[in-house]
Formats: C-alpha cells, sequence, structure tokens
C-alpha cells in the first residue's frame, strides 16, 4: 500500500485540493487498481468500519461504486433510499445522517440534488465530534470531487500505464465541452486539472457557458496558483491541438430555462465527431463521465471505437479511486 500523508476528513470539493494531494490519491488509487486485478479482489483494509451511502437523488455509476469500493475493502455497507426512508414522514435530513450516525457509521458517501447538503452534514458531525468523515457524491451544480479524481486517474493511466502520474497532464491541453453551467463534474475537473498544470479549454453554447463564466469561477480559488482557463463560444478553437477532450452530458434535468433551439442544432455545433477530431492531437483521446446521450454530445462511433474512447475505463477506474479515497477516509478509524 501506498505511504501518503493524508489529513483531511472530509471529501466536499477540489477546490483547495493541492497538487501533493491529487497525487496521494492517484498513487494510492494505483495500488488498488493492482488489487482489483487479482483473482481475489479484496483486502481487509476497512474491515469493521461502516460506510453509508445516502443518495438523495437518482445514480447508477457513482452508487454501484461506492458500494462495490466500499465491500472491496472489506466495509459493511448500509444503502440509503430516499423513497423508503423516515424522510417521508418528516425526518429531516440531519435526523437521517444523525441516525445513521447511532448505529455506527464511521464514513457517508452524500449525494443530493442541492449544494451544500455534504458541507451541511459534515460541519453537524464535526459538531458532534463524531469523527464521522463525509464524501461529497455530487450535490447540485457545485461539486463531484470523486469523478473528477477518477478522470484524472485514467488521464495519467492513458499517458503512462506503467507509471500513471497526475504531474504528467503539466503543459497538456485539455478541451471539455457541453454543458458546462450545469455540470458539477466540468467545475471538480477544472479544479483538478489547473491544480495539475493542464491548460484547459472551456466550448460550449453562450447559453451553457455565459461570457466570463471562466475568469469569475478562477476567482473563487482558496489557493494561490496560476490556473489556466481559456473559453470559447464556438468548438473548433478548443478541439485545436487538444491532447484529451471530454465531453459533458446536457444537463437537462437541472435546466431551468429552454437554454437550447433542438438537439439537433447542438449535435450541428458541438457535437463530437470524427471528422472535428481531425483538429486535435494524432493520439488524442475522449472521455465522458456518462450517462452518455449517443449522437447529442458524442457520435456513437467514437463512444464504441477503442482507440479512441477512454469512458469505459472511466468506469473501471472509478472503483479503484473510490477505494482510495475512502481508505485515505477511514484508515484508522478502526483501531
Amino acid at each position: 500500500m501506498t505511504e501518503a500523508t493524508w489529513e483531511r476528513r472530509h471529501v466536499l470539493s477540489l477546490a483547495d485540493f493541492t497538487a501533493a494531494e491529487l497525487e496521494t490519491v492517484t498513487q494510492t488509487a494505483v495500488s488498488f487498481r493492482d488489487v482489483l486485478s487479482r483473482r481475489t479482489r479484496k483486502v481487509p483494509a476497512l474491515q469493521g468500519l461502516v460506510v453509508t451511502n445516502m443518495f438523495f437523488e437518482p445514480s447508477t455509476r457513482t452508487r454501484s461504486s461506492f458500494e462495490l469500493a466500499a465491500k472491496r475493502l472489506s466495509a459493511d455497507v448500509l444503502n440509503f433510499a430516499p423513497g423508503t426512508s423516515s424522510l417521508t414522514k418528516g425526518e429531516t435530513i440531519l435526523d437521517t445522517a444523525k441516525t445513521y450516525l447511532a448505529m455506527g457509521t464511521n464514513l457517508m458517501v452524500i449525494r443530493h440534488q442541492d449544494a451544500g447538503v455534504p458541507q451541511t452534514i459534515a460541519d453537524e458531525m464535526d459538531r458532534l465530534q463524531s469523527g464521522v468523515g463525509v464524501l461529497n457524491g455530487g450535490d447540485g451544480l457545485h461539486a463531484h470531487p470523486s469523478q473528477a479524481l477518477l478522470d484524472l486517474f485514467t488521464l495519467a493511466l492513458s499517458l503512462n500505464p506503467d507509471q500513471p502520474t497526475s504531474q504528467a497532464l503539466a503543459g497538456l491541453k485539455i478541451a471539455i465541452v457541453g454543458d458546462i453551467l450545469h455540470s458539477r463534474v466540468a467545475r471538480s475537473n477544472l479544479w483538478a486539472l489547473t491544480a495539475c498544470g493542464a491548460d484547459v479549454h472551456l466550448a460550449a453554447p453562450p447559453t451553457l457557458l455565459p461570457p466570463g463564466f471562466a475568469e469569475a469561477f478562477m476567482r473563487q480559488s482558496p489557493l494561490p496558483i496560476h490556473r489556466q482557463v481559456v473559453q470559447h463560444s464556438r468548438l473548433a478553437p478548443a478541439l485545436e491541438n487538444a491532447d484529451f477532450v471530454m465531453t459533458l452530458r446536457l444537463q437537462k434535468e437541472r435546466m431551468t430555462q429552454h437554454r437550447l433551439p433542438s438537439l439537433r442544432e447542438y449535435h450541428a455545433e458541438f457535437g463530437l465527431t470524427r471528422n472535428r477530431l481531425n483538429a486535435c492531437e494524432p493520439n488524442v483521446k475522449l472521455l465522458h463521465p456518462g450517462p452518455t446521450n449517443r449522437g447529442v454530445e458524442i457520435s456513437s462511433d467514437l463512444m464504441d471505437d477503442p482507440a479512441l474512447s477512454l469512458i469505459s475505463e472511466q468506469v473501471t477506474n472509478g472503483v479503484a479511486v473510490r477505494m482510495a479515497l475512502l481508505y485515505l477516509m477511514g484508515v484508522g478509524k478502526g483501531e
């Protein structure tokens, strides 16, 4: 197991993650990726600990990935289902969290449609001096740390499968295309990629990427580091000489107004196709956090092309990265 310094009780955002901390997650994930390639894909690292998945909105990849990660670490897992919980009887979210605390929960993974809910629960756990760690599984338009970390790990593996390191992203051009305005994945990736020294280019229609978005977002950085971000209202300049391209799902469930004339028009202007990738570097690779709207954000032939697409690898790598996060947050709690 990788020996690394880790002092975070909670993982709520990547805004204040240093390059060293991102590398710690990457190298810890390398160790667990090796575990997942064995015949016996389980280690007793968190044996005796309880991980509670509290997902207040639908999820397939993130919830299943966290559940599998916890079980691979030998933790006991509790899964919260809002539709059959006491929330339907009027119980508050904080009281629900404290109920799981009373059951002996050590780590909570929180996903909620409203920004700030994981932070509120983490603050309450700290006020109670419970020692419980809270991991943000995605909150509103705010953050999705584990997704950005698995994206970072996937990029590092693509660059050097034998010795992946987040430091290898320094100086590379990475394009993020799509519904950036409504994407917590884009926000978390912006923090992670720029902290590693990548040159990030954003591209979307002005309705999904308002003028000045990048500058306003970067001004929120709590760390005094240079972050290189450029935004475009056209796709071509973002793709020019790009080393990687990440396309985002249109967040239709988060849109409060009709911001696009039609999905067909969006694909015509910003959908990724084989011809458009000719502007990128010859060895360009594609990512998508899923779920994917085929034929809208990306053409099906690209999505299914193993020479170009890293989408399946993202899902696979998600388990190793979430094992790394749970391990780093949970180690020592069972003593």
